[in-house]
């Protein structure tokens, strides 16, 4: 009897000890926005420099295609914090810089789009060190991406715009391939619809290249001249970045940081108006997100 009261005794007071809430060890946390940086003037692009801890953010500072050396990239230490807002600075110090959209870091240089140029700068002091002149050949260069062996690959979104801002698409749709000075034309077509951001996506040997004009996603290889559709996004996708195994692009179609997923995408972040080219740091699963119109870069983490 002494047995039984004592067994149910203890069995009450555990019943009467409050329940601790245990989240599923699953249970990812919601994403959060850790920094937001003002001051900037029209930046397209974030890109992060995992050697020296920074972050580099292009400012076209005006127009798009405008030829007027007044572009310029700033540089963000770890925590977002400006650092230099001009790192480097069009007709400065020789250097020659119009309207920077999307970077790559290929060794030492930060490579820069630049409307129908690409351009080379010294990634930890800013000097000038390459110019690539495309000349007719290109009409919109918008990003920029480093394949495995060092060829560097740039979109042609083929979009063209008036002296009142209106914006129409002549084409042509192309992503091109610089190795060393040589310039060649690597895809081309209506399929690409307006070629905006461009990734490597190294777990499948291929890039992700997302349109502007269009909805469907591609993974695209080299050498082949149509890609597969890996994904479906609501439309005007502009940047795109692989981190923790993921594929995340942007949209300004519906101001979203979004996912690609086989059974539908992801929403990450939205309400971010005017999304462009984002960066990211994968080691602390940081998205870096440039406010096209708002002139502010803001920081997210995913986990």
């Amino acid at each position: 009897m002494k047995s039984r009261a004592l067994i149910s005794a203890v069995l009450l007071l555990v019943a009467c000890v409050p329940k601790k809430t245990v989240k599923p060890a699953t249970e990812a946390a919601a994403p959060v926005r850790v920094s937001t940086v003002e001051g900037f003037s029209t930046p397209e692009s974030v890109l992060w420099d995992a050697e020296q801890q920074v972050w580099f953010v292009s400012n076209i500072n005006g127009s798009p295609v405008a030829h007027d050396s007044n572009g310029f990239i700033s540089r963000l230490d770890r925590d977002g914090k400006l650092d230099g807002l001009h790192f480097v600075q069009g007709g400065r110090s020789a250097a020659l810089l119009n309207a920077p959209k999307g970077m790559a870091i290929a060794g030492d240089t930060l490579w820069v789009a630049d409307i129908d140029a690409l351009r080379g700068f010294n990634r930890k002091t800013g000097v000038p060190v390459a110019a690539i002149e495309f000349g007719t050949r290109a009409r919109f260069l918008n990003d920029v991406a480093i394949a495995s062996d060092g060829t560097v690959y740039i979109t042609d979104t083929g979009v063209s715009f008036d002296d009142k801002g209106g914006v129409s698409h002549p084409g042509p749709d192309r992503i091109f391939a610089v190795k060393g000075r040589s310039i060649s034309v690597a895809a081309e077509g209506a399929w690409l619809s307006g070629p905006n951001g461009i990734a490597w996506d190294p777990a499948n040997s291929r890039f992700v290249v997302v349109p502007f004009l269009g909805t469907a996603l591609l993974g695209w290889k080299p050498g082949d001249a149509k890609a597969d559709t890996i994904g479906t996004g609501p439309g005007q996708q502009d940047g795109v970045e692989i981190v923790g195994g993921e594929t995340v692009v942007t949209s300004w179609t519906d101001s979203t940081l979004f996912a690609v997923g086989q059974g539908g995408n992801r929403r990450i972040a939205s309400g971010v108006n005017s999304p462009a080219d984002i960066g990211v740091d994968p080691t602390r699963e940081l998205v870096a997100i440039p406010l096209f119109l708002e002139n502010k870069v803001e920081i997210w983490k995913l986990r």
